[in-house]
Protein backbone atom coordinates (compact mmCIF):
# COMPACT_ATOMS: atom_id res chain seq x y z
CA UNK A 1 0.00 0.00 0.00
CA UNK A 2 1.20 3.43 -1.14
CA UNK A 3 1.98 5.29 2.34
CA UNK A 4 4.23 8.49 0.99
CA UNK A 5 2.83 11.27 1.91
CA UNK A 6 -0.12 10.00 3.18
CA UNK A 7 -2.46 11.39 5.66
CA UNK A 8 -0.18 10.00 8.12
CA UNK A 9 3.17 10.79 6.76
CA UNK A 10 5.88 10.56 9.37
CA UNK A 11 3.60 9.70 12.25
CA UNK A 12 4.34 5.98 12.93
CA UNK A 13 1.57 5.51 15.44
CA UNK A 14 -1.82 5.80 16.48
CA UNK A 15 -0.66 8.66 19.32
CA UNK A 16 1.18 10.52 17.34
CA UNK A 17 -1.72 10.26 14.26
CA UNK A 18 -4.17 11.69 17.14
CA UNK A 19 -1.91 14.57 18.53
CA UNK A 20 -1.21 15.74 14.76
CA UNK A 21 -4.65 15.19 12.90
CA UNK A 22 -6.79 17.07 16.27
CA UNK A 23 -4.54 19.46 17.09
CA UNK A 24 -1.27 20.49 15.44
CA UNK A 25 -2.88 20.40 12.05
CA UNK A 26 -5.73 23.26 13.33
CA UNK A 27 -2.84 25.86 14.16
CA UNK A 28 -2.78 29.08 11.91
CA UNK A 29 1.34 29.76 11.39
CA UNK A 30 3.16 32.61 12.86
CA UNK A 31 6.06 32.89 10.59
CA UNK A 32 8.44 34.96 12.87
CA UNK A 33 11.71 34.76 10.71
CA UNK A 34 11.64 34.65 6.73
CA UNK A 35 13.38 36.73 4.03
CA UNK A 36 10.20 36.56 1.54
CA UNK A 37 9.69 39.83 -0.65
CA UNK A 38 7.53 42.64 1.45
CA UNK A 39 7.35 44.14 -1.97
CA UNK A 40 5.91 41.11 -3.64
CA UNK A 41 3.04 40.49 -0.55
CA UNK A 42 2.29 44.69 -1.39
CA UNK A 43 2.25 43.94 -4.73
CA UNK A 44 -0.03 40.46 -4.58
CA UNK A 45 2.42 39.33 -6.95
CA UNK A 46 0.95 37.07 -9.58
CA UNK A 47 3.24 34.59 -10.33
CA UNK A 48 4.08 33.90 -14.41
CA UNK A 49 5.11 30.48 -14.28
CA UNK A 50 6.11 27.48 -11.73
CA UNK A 51 9.66 28.49 -12.11
CA UNK A 52 9.25 32.01 -10.68
CA UNK A 53 7.35 30.72 -7.79
CA UNK A 54 9.73 28.27 -6.86
CA UNK A 55 12.83 28.37 -8.49
CA UNK A 56 13.98 32.03 -8.49
CA UNK A 57 16.37 32.86 -5.16
CA UNK A 58 16.61 29.17 -3.68
CA UNK A 59 19.61 28.52 -3.36
CA UNK A 60 18.73 25.14 -1.64
CA UNK A 61 17.67 24.02 -5.79
CA UNK A 62 20.27 25.23 -7.00
CA UNK A 63 22.56 23.70 -4.98
CA UNK A 64 20.99 20.28 -5.34
CA UNK A 65 20.78 21.25 -9.44
CA UNK A 66 24.84 22.04 -9.23
CA UNK A 67 25.52 18.62 -7.81
CA UNK A 68 23.53 16.68 -10.21
CA UNK A 69 25.38 18.73 -12.80
CA UNK A 70 23.18 21.19 -13.89
CA UNK A 71 25.08 23.98 -15.72
CA UNK A 72 24.54 27.45 -13.66
CA UNK A 73 22.71 29.23 -16.94
CA UNK A 74 19.34 26.71 -15.76
CA UNK A 75 20.16 27.43 -11.56
CA UNK A 76 20.66 31.38 -11.94
CA UNK A 77 21.00 32.58 -15.24
CA UNK A 78 19.33 33.43 -18.53
CA UNK A 79 17.50 29.53 -19.47
CA UNK A 80 14.16 29.50 -20.65
CA UNK A 81 11.88 29.12 -17.36
CA UNK A 82 10.46 26.07 -18.85
CA UNK A 83 13.83 24.86 -18.83
CA UNK A 84 15.32 25.64 -15.67
CA UNK A 85 12.06 23.82 -14.62
CA UNK A 86 12.69 20.77 -16.27
CA UNK A 87 16.39 20.69 -14.87
CA UNK A 88 14.65 20.66 -11.93
CA UNK A 89 12.57 18.04 -12.40
CA UNK A 90 15.52 16.37 -13.66
CA UNK A 91 17.55 16.50 -10.48
CA UNK A 92 14.47 16.26 -7.80
CA UNK A 93 14.73 11.95 -8.25
CA UNK A 94 18.21 12.13 -7.05
CA UNK A 95 17.43 14.51 -3.73
CA UNK A 96 16.11 11.39 -1.81
CA UNK A 97 16.96 11.59 1.55
CA UNK A 98 17.32 15.13 1.82
CA UNK A 99 14.34 17.12 2.91
CA UNK A 100 14.23 18.93 -0.26
CA UNK A 101 12.91 15.45 -1.79
CA UNK A 102 10.03 15.41 0.99
CA UNK A 103 9.86 19.61 0.55
CA UNK A 104 9.24 19.59 -2.83
CA UNK A 105 6.31 16.74 -2.94
CA UNK A 106 4.84 18.92 -0.10
CA UNK A 107 4.29 22.03 -1.79
CA UNK A 108 3.15 20.50 -4.90
CA UNK A 109 0.46 18.32 -2.91
CA UNK A 110 -0.61 21.31 -0.44
CA UNK A 111 -0.67 23.99 -2.87
CA UNK A 112 -1.50 22.28 -6.37
CA UNK A 113 -3.08 19.21 -5.36
CA UNK A 114 -0.58 17.24 -7.21
CA UNK A 115 0.55 13.88 -5.94
CA UNK A 116 3.20 12.49 -8.55
CA UNK A 117 6.45 12.14 -8.04
CA UNK A 118 8.35 15.48 -9.78
CA UNK A 119 10.62 13.86 -12.79
CA UNK A 120 11.54 14.14 -15.99
CA UNK A 121 8.36 11.53 -17.12
CA UNK A 122 5.90 13.89 -15.15
CA UNK A 123 8.01 17.91 -15.31
CA UNK A 124 5.69 18.92 -18.25
CA UNK A 125 1.96 18.60 -17.36
CA UNK A 126 3.07 19.55 -13.73
CA UNK A 127 4.61 22.80 -15.06
CA UNK A 128 1.77 23.15 -17.20
CA UNK A 129 -0.71 22.74 -14.81
CA UNK A 130 0.17 24.41 -12.42
CA UNK A 131 1.09 27.30 -14.36
CA UNK A 132 -2.55 27.86 -15.26
CA UNK A 133 -3.48 27.50 -11.49
CA UNK A 134 -0.63 30.40 -10.49
CA UNK A 135 -3.19 32.68 -13.02
CA UNK A 136 -5.63 32.40 -10.58
CA UNK A 137 -7.00 34.84 -8.52
CA UNK A 138 -6.21 32.83 -5.33
CA UNK A 139 -2.52 31.87 -5.92
CA UNK A 140 -1.48 35.61 -6.34
CA UNK A 141 0.92 35.93 -2.79
CA UNK A 142 -1.70 36.93 -0.80
CA UNK A 143 -3.75 33.61 -1.50
CA UNK A 144 -1.41 31.47 -1.32
CA UNK A 145 -0.56 32.82 2.43
CA UNK A 146 -4.27 32.23 3.27
CA UNK A 147 -4.24 28.77 2.12
CA UNK A 148 -1.57 27.78 4.63
CA UNK A 149 -2.99 29.97 7.26
CA UNK A 150 -0.26 32.03 7.64
CA UNK A 151 -1.26 34.95 10.30
CA UNK A 152 1.63 36.98 10.12
CA UNK A 153 5.08 36.95 8.67
CA UNK A 154 8.16 38.87 10.08
CA UNK A 155 10.40 39.80 6.93
CA UNK A 156 13.91 40.63 7.03
CA UNK A 157 14.65 44.04 6.35
CA UNK A 158 17.52 46.50 6.01
CA UNK A 159 17.95 49.69 8.60
CA UNK A 160 18.22 52.10 5.92
CA UNK A 161 14.73 50.45 4.40
CA UNK A 162 11.76 52.54 3.73
CA UNK A 163 9.44 50.14 4.57
CA UNK A 164 7.13 51.11 1.92
CA UNK A 165 5.28 48.23 0.90
CA UNK A 166 4.82 47.12 4.90
CA UNK A 167 3.09 50.69 5.41
CA UNK A 168 0.84 50.13 1.93
CA UNK A 169 -0.04 46.39 3.54
CA UNK A 170 -1.54 48.16 6.59
CA UNK A 171 -4.06 49.69 4.30
CA UNK A 172 -5.00 46.46 1.83
CA UNK A 173 -7.26 43.31 2.30
CA UNK A 174 -3.79 41.36 3.03
CA UNK A 175 -5.03 38.93 5.78
CA UNK A 176 -1.57 38.31 7.08
CA UNK A 177 -0.17 40.95 8.91
CA UNK A 178 3.32 41.47 7.68
CA UNK A 179 6.09 43.06 10.17
CA UNK A 180 9.34 44.33 9.66
CA UNK A 181 12.43 42.86 11.39
CA UNK A 182 15.56 44.63 11.99
CA UNK A 183 18.47 43.70 10.37
CA UNK A 184 21.81 45.70 11.16
CA UNK A 185 24.52 43.03 10.35
CA UNK A 186 26.34 45.80 7.13
CA UNK A 187 26.89 48.25 10.23
CA UNK A 188 29.39 45.81 11.76
CA UNK A 189 31.25 45.15 8.12
CA UNK A 190 33.86 47.26 9.51
CA UNK A 191 36.36 44.65 7.79
CA UNK A 192 35.94 46.61 4.25
CA UNK A 193 36.56 50.51 4.79
CA UNK A 194 35.14 51.28 1.54
CA UNK A 195 31.96 49.78 2.07
CA UNK A 196 31.59 50.75 5.86
CA UNK A 197 31.85 54.09 5.16
CA UNK A 198 29.66 54.18 1.93
CA UNK A 199 26.94 52.27 3.94
CA UNK A 200 27.40 54.84 6.58
CA UNK A 201 27.05 57.93 4.20
CA UNK A 202 23.88 56.60 3.27
CA UNK A 203 22.82 56.47 6.44
CA UNK A 204 23.56 59.80 7.29
CA UNK A 205 21.72 61.33 4.62
CA UNK A 206 18.32 59.37 5.78
CA UNK A 207 18.99 60.47 9.01
CA UNK A 208 20.48 64.43 8.29
CA UNK A 209 23.71 63.49 10.22
CA UNK A 210 27.60 63.84 9.11
CA UNK A 211 27.96 60.85 11.12
CA UNK A 212 31.46 62.17 12.58
CA UNK A 213 32.11 60.81 15.55
CA UNK A 214 30.50 57.19 17.22
CA UNK A 215 28.09 58.84 19.50
CA UNK A 216 26.35 60.18 15.96
CA UNK A 217 26.19 56.71 14.56
CA UNK A 218 24.42 55.25 18.06
CA UNK A 219 21.99 58.50 17.40
CA UNK A 220 21.32 57.70 13.86
CA UNK A 221 21.09 53.87 14.60
CA UNK A 222 17.88 54.75 17.32
CA UNK A 223 16.51 57.16 14.73
CA UNK A 224 16.47 54.12 12.63
CA UNK A 225 15.13 51.79 15.43
CA UNK A 226 12.23 54.32 16.65
CA UNK A 227 11.28 54.51 12.76
CA UNK A 228 11.05 50.92 12.19
CA UNK A 229 8.88 50.53 15.64
CA UNK A 230 6.62 52.71 14.53
CA UNK A 231 5.88 50.61 11.63
CA UNK A 232 5.64 47.76 13.69
CA UNK A 233 8.68 46.35 13.95
CA UNK A 234 9.02 44.21 17.21
CA UNK A 235 12.21 42.22 16.75
CA UNK A 236 15.74 42.72 15.33
CA UNK A 237 18.03 40.03 13.76
CA UNK A 238 21.98 39.35 13.46
CA UNK A 239 23.43 36.89 11.12
CA UNK A 240 26.66 36.52 12.69
CA UNK A 241 29.59 33.76 12.93
CA UNK A 242 30.18 34.46 16.43
CA UNK A 243 29.03 36.83 18.82
CA UNK A 244 31.26 39.28 19.77
CA UNK A 245 32.06 40.71 23.33
CA UNK A 246 35.66 42.14 23.61
CA UNK A 247 36.40 44.48 26.27
CA UNK A 248 35.68 47.91 24.92
CA UNK A 249 36.01 51.71 26.33
CA UNK A 250 33.72 54.62 24.92
CA UNK A 251 37.49 56.43 24.23
CA UNK A 252 38.69 53.37 22.34
CA UNK A 253 35.45 52.86 20.52
CA UNK A 254 35.75 56.86 18.99
CA UNK A 255 39.09 56.61 18.54
CA UNK A 256 38.37 53.04 16.31
CA UNK A 257 35.21 54.96 14.55
CA UNK A 258 37.41 58.15 13.54
CA UNK A 259 40.59 56.29 12.09
CA UNK A 260 37.82 54.08 9.46
CA UNK A 261 35.85 56.80 8.68
CA UNK A 262 39.34 57.77 7.51
CA UNK A 263 39.46 55.05 5.53
CA UNK A 264 42.29 53.07 6.94
CA UNK A 265 42.25 49.13 7.51
CA UNK A 266 41.48 48.17 11.14
CA UNK A 267 43.41 45.65 13.01
CA UNK A 268 41.59 42.41 13.69
CA UNK A 269 41.44 43.53 17.80
CA UNK A 270 40.38 46.89 17.04
CA UNK A 271 37.54 45.15 14.63
CA UNK A 272 36.05 42.99 17.59
CA UNK A 273 36.50 45.68 19.70
CA UNK A 274 34.08 47.86 17.33
CA UNK A 275 32.04 45.11 16.65
CA UNK A 276 30.73 44.74 20.60
CA UNK A 277 30.51 48.07 21.36
CA UNK A 278 27.83 48.46 18.32
CA UNK A 279 26.57 45.08 19.45
CA UNK A 280 26.39 45.88 22.72
CA UNK A 281 24.63 49.44 22.19
CA UNK A 282 21.84 48.10 19.52
CA UNK A 283 21.38 45.18 21.95
CA UNK A 284 20.19 48.02 24.41
CA UNK A 285 18.47 49.65 22.23
CA UNK A 286 15.60 46.60 21.67
CA UNK A 287 15.30 45.85 25.04
CA UNK A 288 14.39 49.29 25.52
CA UNK A 289 11.85 49.16 22.88
CA UNK A 290 10.49 45.54 24.06
CA UNK A 291 12.04 43.55 21.08
CA UNK A 292 12.94 40.26 20.49
CA UNK A 293 16.33 39.56 19.37
CA UNK A 294 17.47 37.28 17.39
CA UNK A 295 21.10 35.45 16.46
CA UNK A 296 21.81 33.13 14.09
CA UNK A 297 25.33 31.69 14.48
CA UNK A 298 27.87 29.77 12.85
CA UNK A 299 27.30 30.48 9.02
CA UNK A 300 30.77 30.00 7.17
CA UNK A 301 29.81 32.38 3.81
CA UNK A 302 30.81 32.91 0.30
CA UNK A 303 32.94 30.07 0.55
CA UNK A 304 33.74 29.81 -3.48
CA UNK A 305 35.12 33.62 -4.34
CA UNK A 306 34.97 32.77 -7.75
CA UNK A 307 30.95 32.60 -7.53
CA UNK A 308 30.90 35.30 -5.39
CA UNK A 309 32.03 37.25 -7.36
CA UNK A 310 29.93 36.43 -10.56
CA UNK A 311 26.37 35.84 -8.69
CA UNK A 312 26.68 37.52 -5.38
CA UNK A 313 25.67 36.47 -1.87
CA UNK A 314 22.78 34.23 -0.56
CA UNK A 315 23.14 31.80 -4.00
CA UNK A 316 24.32 28.82 -2.28
CA UNK A 317 28.09 28.73 -1.85
CA UNK A 318 27.66 28.93 2.28
CA UNK A 319 28.32 26.15 4.70
CA UNK A 320 28.43 25.28 8.68
CA UNK A 321 31.42 27.14 10.78
CA UNK A 322 33.34 25.83 13.57
CA UNK A 323 34.01 28.41 15.89
CA UNK A 324 33.75 28.03 19.70
CA UNK A 325 30.79 29.49 20.35
CA UNK A 326 30.51 28.93 24.80
CA UNK A 327 32.49 31.77 26.10
CA UNK A 328 31.70 34.74 23.74
CA UNK A 329 28.24 34.27 24.10
CA UNK A 330 27.90 33.76 28.19
CA UNK A 331 30.41 37.05 28.10
CA UNK A 332 28.05 38.94 25.86
CA UNK A 333 24.50 38.11 27.62
CA UNK A 334 25.63 38.41 30.77
CA UNK A 335 26.68 41.99 30.04
CA UNK A 336 22.88 42.96 28.82
CA UNK A 337 21.85 41.01 31.93
CA UNK A 338 24.19 42.20 34.79
CA UNK A 339 21.95 46.02 33.94
CA UNK A 340 18.95 44.47 33.73
CA UNK A 341 18.74 45.20 29.69
CA UNK A 342 18.96 41.42 28.61
CA UNK A 343 16.02 41.37 25.76
CA UNK A 344 13.84 38.41 24.55
CA UNK A 345 16.11 36.56 23.03
CA UNK A 346 16.35 33.25 20.63
CA UNK A 347 19.78 32.01 19.91
CA UNK A 348 20.04 29.82 16.49
CA UNK A 349 23.04 27.82 15.88
CA UNK A 350 24.44 26.01 12.19
CA UNK A 351 26.95 24.01 14.00
CA UNK A 352 24.65 20.54 15.62
CA UNK A 353 28.22 20.63 18.05
CA UNK A 354 26.82 23.09 19.82
CA UNK A 355 23.29 22.05 20.40
CA UNK A 356 24.44 21.18 24.26
CA UNK A 357 25.63 24.44 24.47
CA UNK A 358 22.33 26.46 23.09
CA UNK A 359 20.03 24.30 25.04
CA UNK A 360 21.78 24.96 27.99
CA UNK A 361 22.83 28.54 27.67
CA UNK A 362 19.49 29.84 27.19
CA UNK A 363 18.81 28.61 30.96
CA UNK A 364 21.42 30.88 32.23
CA UNK A 365 19.56 33.59 31.62
CA UNK A 366 15.91 33.23 32.11
CA UNK A 367 15.09 35.24 35.04
CA UNK A 368 11.02 34.55 35.36
CA UNK A 369 10.26 37.75 33.76
CA UNK A 370 8.87 35.80 30.64
CA UNK A 371 8.15 32.41 30.39
CA UNK A 372 10.96 30.89 28.27
CA UNK A 373 12.56 34.77 27.75
CA UNK A 374 15.37 33.08 26.06
CA UNK A 375 14.62 30.45 23.57
CA UNK A 376 16.74 28.23 21.32
CA UNK A 377 15.66 28.13 18.02
CA UNK A 378 14.35 25.39 16.04
CA UNK A 379 17.05 23.54 13.90
CA UNK A 380 17.94 26.46 11.28
CA UNK A 381 19.19 26.45 7.85
CA UNK A 382 21.69 23.20 6.97
CA UNK A 383 19.37 21.57 10.43
CA UNK A 384 15.65 22.66 9.54
CA UNK A 385 15.32 18.71 8.15
CA UNK A 386 13.89 15.76 9.85
CA UNK A 387 17.41 14.58 11.68
CA UNK A 388 18.31 18.24 12.64
CA UNK A 389 14.84 19.09 13.72
CA UNK A 390 14.19 15.96 16.07
CA UNK A 391 17.67 16.57 17.40
CA UNK A 392 17.05 20.28 18.25
CA UNK A 393 13.20 18.89 20.10
CA UNK A 394 15.29 16.01 21.58
CA UNK A 395 18.10 18.54 23.49
CA UNK A 396 16.14 20.88 24.42
CA UNK A 397 13.56 17.98 25.90
CA UNK A 398 16.57 17.04 28.07
CA UNK A 399 18.19 20.35 28.76
CA UNK A 400 15.78 22.99 28.50
CA UNK A 401 11.13 23.40 28.70
CA UNK A 402 10.01 21.98 25.07
CA UNK A 403 6.82 23.36 26.37
CA UNK A 404 7.52 26.65 26.24
CA UNK A 405 8.90 26.58 23.05
CA UNK A 406 7.63 29.47 20.31
CA UNK A 407 8.10 26.92 17.52
CA UNK A 408 9.44 26.50 13.67
CA UNK A 409 9.98 29.66 10.88
CA UNK A 410 10.24 29.04 7.37
CA UNK A 411 13.78 31.29 6.59
CA UNK A 412 12.88 30.87 3.35
CA UNK A 413 12.41 33.44 -0.02
CA UNK A 414 10.09 30.97 -1.40
CA UNK A 415 6.42 31.89 -0.87
CA UNK A 416 5.52 27.74 -1.49
CA UNK A 417 7.68 26.91 1.94
CA UNK A 418 4.90 27.12 4.60
CA UNK A 419 4.27 23.10 4.03
CA UNK A 420 7.56 23.12 6.03
CA UNK A 421 5.83 24.57 9.13
CA UNK A 422 3.39 21.06 8.79
CA UNK A 423 6.91 18.68 8.38
CA UNK A 424 7.79 19.90 11.79
CA UNK A 425 4.58 19.28 13.21
CA UNK A 426 4.32 16.25 12.29
CA UNK A 427 8.01 15.40 13.66
CA UNK A 428 6.80 16.98 16.70
CA UNK A 429 4.05 14.91 16.95
CA UNK A 430 5.46 11.71 16.00
CA UNK A 431 8.18 12.14 19.19
CA UNK A 432 5.74 12.76 21.64
CA UNK A 433 3.41 10.44 20.77
CA UNK A 434 6.45 7.72 20.45
CA UNK A 435 6.72 8.61 24.17
CA UNK A 436 3.07 7.72 24.85
CA UNK A 437 3.27 4.53 23.00
CA UNK A 438 6.45 3.72 24.90
CA UNK A 439 4.61 4.48 28.49
CA UNK A 440 7.30 7.67 28.94
CA UNK A 441 3.82 9.83 28.82
CA UNK A 442 1.11 9.36 30.17
CA UNK A 443 -2.26 9.01 27.48
CA UNK A 444 -3.50 12.63 28.88
CA UNK A 445 -4.22 14.11 25.09
CA UNK A 446 -6.01 17.14 26.84
CA UNK A 447 -2.89 18.03 28.28
CA UNK A 448 -0.68 16.57 25.45
CA UNK A 449 -2.82 18.32 22.68
CA UNK A 450 -2.11 21.75 24.82
CA UNK A 451 1.39 21.87 24.50
CA UNK A 452 1.52 20.59 21.03
CA UNK A 453 -0.93 23.90 20.05
CA UNK A 454 1.77 25.97 22.26
CA UNK A 455 4.33 24.70 20.33
CA UNK A 456 2.77 25.37 16.93
CA UNK A 457 1.80 28.68 17.61
CA UNK A 458 0.25 29.53 21.23
CA UNK A 459 3.56 29.97 22.33
CA UNK A 460 4.30 32.46 19.38
CA UNK A 461 1.14 34.42 19.94
CA UNK A 462 1.90 35.23 23.51
CA UNK A 463 5.72 35.74 23.42
CA UNK A 464 5.69 37.84 20.31
CA UNK A 465 2.91 40.08 21.39
CA UNK A 466 2.32 40.88 18.14
CA UNK A 467 -1.61 41.40 18.65
CA UNK A 468 -2.54 44.33 20.21
CA UNK A 469 -5.94 43.14 20.49
CA UNK A 470 -8.13 39.84 19.41
CA UNK A 471 -9.73 41.13 16.79
CA UNK A 472 -6.64 41.58 14.73
CA UNK A 473 -6.54 37.27 14.74
CA UNK A 474 -8.14 36.95 11.43
CA UNK A 475 -7.00 33.61 10.54
CA UNK A 476 -7.79 31.60 13.63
Amino acid sequence: METFLDKDFLLTNSSAQRLYHEFAAKMPIIDYHCHLSPTDIAANRQFRNLTEVWLEGDHYKWRAMRTHGIAERFCTGDADPEQKFAKWAETVPYTVRNPLYHWTHLELKRYFDRSEILSPQTARDIYGHCGEQLQEPEFRVWGLLAKMRVEVVCTTDDPLDDLQAHQSLAHTDCKTKVIPAFRPDKFLRVDDPIFFNQYLDQLGELTYSDLAHYIDLINALQQRIDYFHQAGCRLSDHGLETIYAADFSDTAVNAIFHKIRLGNQLSPEEIAVFRSSLLYHLCQMYHAKGWTQQFHLGALRNNNSRMLRTLGPDTGFDSIGDWNQAPTLAKFLDRLDTNDQLAQTILYNLNPRDNEVMATMVGNFNDGSVAGKIQWGSGWWFLDQKDGMEKQLNCLSNMGSLAHFVGMLTDSRSFLSYPRHEYFRRILCNLIGQDIEKGELPRDFAWLGKLVEDICYNNARSYFGFYENESELQLN
